[in-house]
């Protein structure tokens, strides 16, 4: 099973509304890095791995034409290129978010990332939960909530009026 590593940006501190910015990388290979490597890396926005690739590319290139090495060995040396971006790419990832200010907040191993998200949000929120009063986040799966919670905007009834009781029956027992 793949390994997920979880990233949130880190100004936005521990609130529950921001969820939306973290990120999910996966850990393992990938095909499509190593394939269209310099095309990954544009749309996965790493660009200074982006320049550092077209460096190596380049000096890997005018270093063996330079020595008078065949196109055969240059190919060897591009497939070798592309394996290792595949190999690394979760790797740059994780570097260009560290480098951005940002906070691994845990590991998650799952089938997929819908599946590591709901194995992370699961963890993740029953800690937040004595952390953080959010007044926005429900609990669908619990109890319905009750009076006299602290932190609960419901748990107090609200004022009554200046006059009494509001309604077609102005005083209890009163008739119509």
């Amino acid at each position: 099973m793949p390994a997920y590593t979880v990233h949130a940006p880190s100004p936005g501190g521990a609130d529950l509304r921001a969820t939306d910015k973290f990120v999910f990388v996966r850990d393992g290979f990938h095909f499509w890095a190593m394939i269209f490597g310099p095309f990954w890396l544009a749309w996965h926005r790493l660009w200074l791995a982006l320049i550092g690739w077209v460096i190596v590319v380049a000096a890997v290139h005018a270093g063996l034409s330079s020595i008078g090495v065949g196109r055969g060995s240059i190919l060897l040396a591009d497939i070798v290129i592309a394996l290792l971006m595949g190999f690394e790419a979760s790797t740059l990832r994780r570097w260009t978010f560290s480098r951005g200010k940002w906070r691994q907040l845990d590991v998650v191993i799952a089938d997929d990332e819908d599946t590591a998200e709901r194995r992370f949000f699961e963890r993740w929120s029953q800690k937040q939960r004595g952390i953080v009063n959010d007044q926005w986040a429900v609990d669908r799966g619990g109890p319905p909530p009750t009076r006299n919670m602290p932190g609960q905007q419901f748990s107090n009834p609200p004022p009554l009026p200046a006059g009494g009781i509001i309604g077609l029956f102005p005083e209890p027992g009163g008739s119509r």
